[in-house]
């Protein structure tokens, strides 16, 4: 594929308002792929390159010599391996050996292909196809169910590998995936209500639970293996001994758990977030400042994934692994004032 094909539909996209309109832009422009070219196409109309920056600032994209006349020749791999090379470029005299790459590269594009690309460089791409929005166009792309796109997503953390298996395999490559232990996955993630009854009204009956203004944390166990990974799947594990050591401590052999982390005041309310988030970012452990883990999801449990039960069947799997110590104060329940309750509990500790 082009890059010119990229920008175009970049364009596209950037000017359609409602979010169907840019699924369906960026669904025909994926049918077009060649399957090598997908991880390519996939980061990149999510503003993003697939093998993350290669250090080019402002400066480096200043001088570059005029667009190229049509018609288009960059082709998306080259164009990629191009900036694969400029961001592996070091030691004396790399500077030169960027900016000469640089100005070659766009020495060879047409003017909407560089806007494309100093959009993309910059991270300034904002045409609003987040991830989410290319992943629904790859769903329809490759004519299978968004659901299906989505836990495929979940379990590789890889939108390129994922679109690759859709586009070229369909429903079958994305039955592939699965979840391994010690491999994070990406997190679930939330909607809001503006109050128990409107979120009780949209889902019935539910698991209501305190909200921890803690660290967003996956932990995995594999025998005395313990991996420890935030929000973004960065792995911390040497900067939380201490949840190391819980987790250790729980009668099982492998486990992934999905909770959060937090600094608790000896009268267990919770210290000030910005208390946990110093001591959790920080790459030295402050051991004047310990983080209790709270779990309040069972992924995996002794060798049985369980992503695709019901979440009643997993919070009992969690209870029957997990001290409560170790588990947000919840109740299951339909009833608004119980749900109430619940909330007026957790904040009053200063949840």
């Amino acid at each position: 594929m082009l890059l010119d094909e990229l920008a175009r539909t970049s364009e596209a996209v950037a000017a359609a308002s409602a979010r169907t309109a840019k699924v369906a832009e960026l669904a025909a422009c994926l049918r077009r792929l060649r399957p090598d070219d997908a991880p390519i196409a996939v980061a990149y109309l999510s503003g993003a390159l697939p093998h993350g920056p290669i250090g080019v600032g402002w400066a480096a994209l200043r001088g570059l010599p005029p667009p190229a006349a049509p018609p288009p020749e960059l082709e998306l791999a080259e164009v990629d391996a191009a900036l694969r090379a400029i961001g592996a470029a070091a030691g004396p005299g790399s500077q030169a050996v960027r900016r000469n790459a640089l100005a070659e590269l766009f020495g060879r594009a047409t003017e909407p292909e560089q806007r494309f690309l100093q959009a993309l460089l910059h991270g300034e791409l904002r045409q609003g196809a987040l991830e989410s929005i290319v992943a629904d166009a790859v769903a329809r792309a490759a004519g299978v169910p968004v659901r299906d796109v989505r836990r495929a997503l979940m379990l590789a953390g890889n939108l390129g590998a994922v679109a690759t298996a859709a586009l070229s395999e369909g429903g079958g490559g994305l039955a592939t995936f699965r979840l391994e232990v010690l491999r994070p996955v990406q997190p679930m993630l939330a909607q809001t209500a503006e109050s128990p009854a409107e979120a009780l009204e949209r889902v019935g009956e539910a698991a209501v639970e305190w909200k921890l203004d803690g660290a967003r944390l996956q932990v995995h166990r594999l025998g005395q293996d313990v991996r420890a990974f935030t929000r973004n799947i960065a792995d911390i594990t040497d900067r939380v001994p201490e949840v190391v050591e819980a987790v250790l401590a729980l009668p099982v052999d492998a486990v992934v758990l999905d909770g959060e982390a937090i600094a608790l005041r000896p009268d267990g309310s919770p210290e000030p977030f910005q208390v946990t988030m110093s001591r959790f970012g920080s790459r030295t452990v402050d051991k004047r400042v310990s983080l209790s883990p709270f779990f309040f999801d069972c992924l995996h449990l002794d060798g049985d994934d369980l992503l695709d039960l019901p979440l009643v069947e997993r919070r009992a799997a969690l209870a029957a692994r997990v001290p409560e110590a170790m588990r947000p104060a919840a109740v299951e329940t339909g009833n608004v004032e119980e749900a109430a309750r619940l909330l007026e509990g957790a904040l009053a500790l200063g949840h």
